[in-house]
Parts: structure tokens; C-alpha cells; sequence
């Protein structure tokens, strides 16, 4: 794990945008497209006001979340609502979406269609992350009802999770998913989930899931 520290979050986004960026580039220069993960919530929203004005041709990059609510992006809830808001503008409106609500009436009902979805999308090239002061990343939360599903070896890429604390279900990008991506960043905020990063180490993925991806990870971190 990489650590970096920031004087204050302004810089930090502006930073971490331009590192996503740059790889992103370099990845288009080697590939047909690049294939860009990010959290949903409201901390990375400022770095998608950086990110959207990238020199890319955004139209090979195709961008998916790590993890969504089972709810129809007109949701205030909707992790695919903040992205068009706030990422797919300016140049990055021409990047492609791979989209996990599927309008089903449960996450599991449209698991086959996801599935069909992410062909060809993975290995991720470049991926973001966000992590909770619980210690979960993407929707992998401590207790979850198929967390050890959803850590397995051999999980399949996305699946279903239900957590308390978590209004809606959600649908997650797995552990397999998020190891294999080529490059990882984990973007935290505040003391506490400073403290939160720091009490994860020597704990096992099923109570610290930040685990899956801390060894190979840039964690950007700022207090304010």
C-alpha cells in the first residue's frame, strides 16, 4: 500500500484526477478502450468535476460503478445519478456506461443481464474506491448477508448484498473484480477513516474487507 497525504481536499481531488487520468491515457495507448471504475456517495464528486474535463477520447473509455442501489437513477439514492451529474459532462459525456440497475424487480433477477454487461470490461484498468469508517469498500460491508460469497475465489463478478445500515439492496463488484483490477486507488476523507484504514491491518477481509485491495492500492487521504 502506497499512503498519501494531502494539506487539504481541494488539492487532493485535483491530484487524484490528474493520476486517473494519466492512466487512463497510457492505458488508450496500449488497448482499444479502457475500462474506468468508480464508487458511488458523495466524496468522489469533486473529483469527477476534475476528471470530466480530462483530454481523453472519452468515447474508448467505458465507465462502470463498483457497486450501485437497487433503485432507478431518478433516486436521490442512485450512484448512476450523481455519475451524470457530475462525471459524464463536459469531454467525459462522450464515455460509455456500463450500467448495473437493470429495472428488475430484485438485484437478483438481473444478475445474467449485468453479467452479459461486464463481458469484456474486465480486467478493470482503472479503478476507484471509496472505504466507510466500518471498513467496507465497494458494497463488501462487515456482516453482510453474502459477504464470504462475495470474498470467494471463485465469486462471480457482481452480485447481490444486503447489510444493516443499507436501506436498499445493492449489487457489488466481488473480490476476484477488485484484485484483478490493474491499477487501484482508495480515496478517504477525515480523521476518522484514517483511524478506520489504520485498525483494518492484521484484520481478516470478512471484518475488514479493505483488505481485498490495500496491498496493491494508493490511498489518498486529506482530513479536511
Amino acid at each position: 500500500m502506497e499512503f498519501i497525504e494531502y494539506p487539504d481536499s481541494e488539492m487532493m481531488m485535483i491530484d487524484l484526477a490528474n493520476q486517473l487520468a494519466g492512466e487512463l491515457e497510457n492505458c488508450l495507448f496500449n488497448h482499444d478502450h479502457a475500462s474506468l471504475a468508480v464508487p458511488g456517495g458523495t466524496t468522489p464528486g469533486p473529483v469527477f468535476d476534475a476528471l470530466c474535463a480530462a483530454d481523453l477520447d472519452w468515447s474508448r473509455v467505458h465507465v462502470m460503478l463498483t457497486d450501485e442501489r437497487w433503485v432507478p437513477e431518478t433516486s436521490d439514492r442512485s450512484n448512476t445519478r450523481l455519475l451524470k451529474e457530475r462525471l459524464f459532462t463536459a469531454r467525459a459525456a462522450k464515455a460509455q456506461f456500463v450500467p448495473f440497475y437493470t429495472g428488475h424487480a430484485t438485484p437478483e433477477d438481473g444478475l445474467d443481464e449485468i453479467a452479459k454487461r461486464l463481458k469484456g470490461e474486465l480486467p478493470i484498468s482503472v479503478m476507484l474506491l471509496g472505504m466507510g469508517e466500518d471498513m467496507h469498500t465497494a458494497s463488501l460491508f462487515p456482516g453482510a448477508d453474502r459477504l464470504d460469497d462475495g470474498l470467494a475465489a471463485n465469486a462471480p463478478p457482481v452480485l447481490p448484498m444486503r447489510a444493516a445500515g443499507a436501506p436498499e439492496p445493492r449489487v457489488t463488484l466481488t473480490a476476484p473484480v477488485l484484485e484483478g483490477a490493474m491499477s487501484t486507488h482508495v480515496l478517504i476523507k477525515g480523521a476518522a477513516k484514517k483511524t478506520a484504514l489504520e485498525g483494518a491491518h492484521g484484520l481478516s477481509r470478512a471484518q475488514a474487507p479493505i483488505n481485498t485491495v490495500l496491498k496493491n492500492a494508493k490511498v489518498h487521504w486529506a482530513e479536511t
